[in-house]
């Protein structure tokens, strides 16, 4: 049964910033829920079967909410809120109105895009280890390095330390030419862009000189106290359940840990379990510790990236396969 409502924003420009770029956001919306959009002066009148047309008005609704509060309605954020709504949850994209994560040496505000990446920021505001894991995509790291550069600037830490298993599709550290740095260097490059797109190059390379930032391989943690510091091991479904627990009981007094990793893109040798997995597993309770599992509705690159991961992940169900056998 066809049905029609209509939502009426205040003004043009209101009504400009929902509608997009050549009216591209209202296409999407067209497009995934299978209504038929028209604009009607400043009010855009949405036709339809009555559950499409419904979840369609919740998603207009929620956007020109964005729209009037000075947020950004992109088509990543207009994808986003269409999947949240068709769980009748479109209204949660409010929630990402206010407050900033973070600056950029050039002034941009860092904002959380999904309810996923706020649940995460407000683990790591309040706990001393937060686990971050989810697919490719989903700011896991970017986020990590953000509030680093804020506890440093705030002079709530005295240095960032950053770090990662070496293991790479079979490939080792020995392998590479040149000195240590070098060959970690590879490894560790989404790290080093976060830092300088935070900091601006010339102070990122000013606080690597000085020792206030650090990049090491995990083997080098072994038999220190990590003390004052924001310490990130960024890949760590490629640590073994020894290497984690080294790595973690490294912790010092005032510091912060963040462990970031993708359980579907584990590397370990076979018959190795992951680090990662049995320490979410094993540390879900303990006080002071949050996991945050982020999901393919978190990805914030190209919409395209979450089509892919979730093709990767009905490949997976349907082949019977799992992140990691051992387990």
């Amino acid at each position: 049964m066809e049905n029609e409502k209509r939502v009426e924003t205040d003004n043009v420009e209101q009504l400009s910033k929902v509608l997009g770029n050549f009216d591209e956001n209202l296409n999407a919306i067209s497009r995934e829920l299978g209504v038929i959009c028209r604009v009607e002066g400043t009010d855009i009148a949405v036709r339809g079967e009555e559950d499409s047309v419904r979840v369609a008005s919740d998603v207009l609704q929620n956007l020109l909410y964005l729209a009037k509060n000075g947020e950004s309605v992109d088509g990543g954020r207009v994808i986003y809120c269409i999947e949240l709504a068709k769980e009748g949850r479109a209204s949660d994209i409010c929630k990402l109105s206010s407050g900033t994560v973070g600056v950029t040496f050039r002034g941009k505000p860092i904002k959380c895009k999904t309810v996923g990446q706020k649940a995460y920021a407000d683990a790591i505001k309040k706990n001393s280890v937060v686990f971050g894991v989810g697919p490719a995509g989903t700011g896991k790291t970017y986020l990590a390095v953000c509030f680093a550069v804020q506890a440093m600037k705030q002079k709530a830490v005295e240095k960032i330390i950053l770090t990662r298993p070496a293991v790479e599709a079979g490939e080792k550290l020995g392998f590479l030419p040149g000195d240590l740095q070098t060959k970690v260097d590879p490894y560790l490059r989404p790290l080093y862009d976060a830092l300088q797109e935070m900091l601006g190059v010339e102070s990122y390379v000013k606080l690597m000189e000085r020792g206030a930032i650090e990049i090491a391989p995990l083997a080098y943690m072994r038999g220190r106290t990590l003390s004052n510091a924001f310490i990130i091991l960024d890949e760590a479904q490629n640590t073994t359940k020894e290497q984690m627990k080294m790595f973690l009981t490294r912790l010092g007094d005032n510091s912060r840990m963040v462990i970031t990793g993708d359980i579907s893109q584990i590397d370990l040798p076979e018959g190795k379990q992951s680090g990662l997995i049995h320490a979410t597993r094993l540390l879900k309770d303990v006080e002071g510790i949050s996991v945050i599992n982020l999901t393919d509705k978190d990805v914030v690159r190209n919409p395209l990236v979450m089509r892919i991961v979730r093709a990767y992940e009905r490949q997976d169900v349907g082949s019977g396969n799992s992140a990691n056998k051992t387990e």
